[in-house]
């Protein structure tokens, strides 16, 4: 990894990482910090797709892609690694067993994606809202960046209403019933996870582990 990386970058909040209909020469690890992978439509309505957070791959499309069909944009401070994506062949014909970890990152993505769909599609406001919570929480859990029930939430109820396709009243008035139910509180940036079996009774999901990642 040490040869195939290029080196590591800062990016500050609210900065672009990869833009819509580029074509980026890079790929990216995220090292420290979240980030939220986004497509706009022509009038300028955002619909966002997933969050990036410590682990996480950027920018792979480009590197089987001419452009990216997607953007993404910081929400934090980031530090990132930075690998060619010229290099990426090299890493499959070489390194199989990295290339491997690639292919892998990149089928959890798809899975993310078919649960963003289903809650999108399938699910009432309030299951969405207590789906994508704690979706998040479990991913930032994942990776360490928990504790006792909290998160350091770095999205607003705006990010919120662009994820679940809901508009910001909605979201705004579904959140005060979820909150009222007393699963969660968010004050600020933090969220605490409360009453977790309530939180899960709502999103009708299940608090499994996660299989284990690699990390690039």
């Amino acid at each position: 990894m040490e040869e195939f990386k290029q080196g590591e970058l800062t990016i500050a909040p609210g900065a672009p990482i990869v833009l819509e209909e580029s074509n980026s020469p890079h790929l990216y690890t995220v090292l420290e910090g979240w980030a939220f992978r986004y497509k706009t439509l022509p009038d300028g309505r955002r619909q966002i797709l997933n969050y990036a957070m410590p682990g996480d791959l950027v920018g792979l499309q480009s590197s089987v892609f001419e452009v990216m069909s997607h953007g993404v944009e910081a929400l934090t401070d980031m530090l990132l690694c930075v690998f060619p994506r010229d290099k990426l062949w090299n890493l499959y014909t070489r390194h199989p067993g990295l290339a491997f970890d690639v292919t892998w990152l990149a089928s959890r993505e798809e899975r993310l994606l078919d649960e963003n769909l289903l809650t999108v599609g399938r699910r009432t406001a309030l299951e969405r809202i207590a789906f994508l919570i704690w979706h998040l929480y479990k991913r930032a859990r994942s990776v360490g960046l928990t504790k006792g029930g909290r998160l350091d939430l770095p999205i607003t109820q705006q990010h919120l209403a662009d994820t679940l396709g809901l508009s910001l009243v909605h979201t705004n008035k579904t959140l005060k019933k979820l909150k009222a139910r007393g699963c969660i509180s968010w004050e600020e940036r933090t969220l605490e996870i409360r009453d977790k079996a309530g939180l899960l009774e709502i999103a009708q999901v299940e608090d499994t582990d996660e299989a284990p990642r690699p990390f690039l």
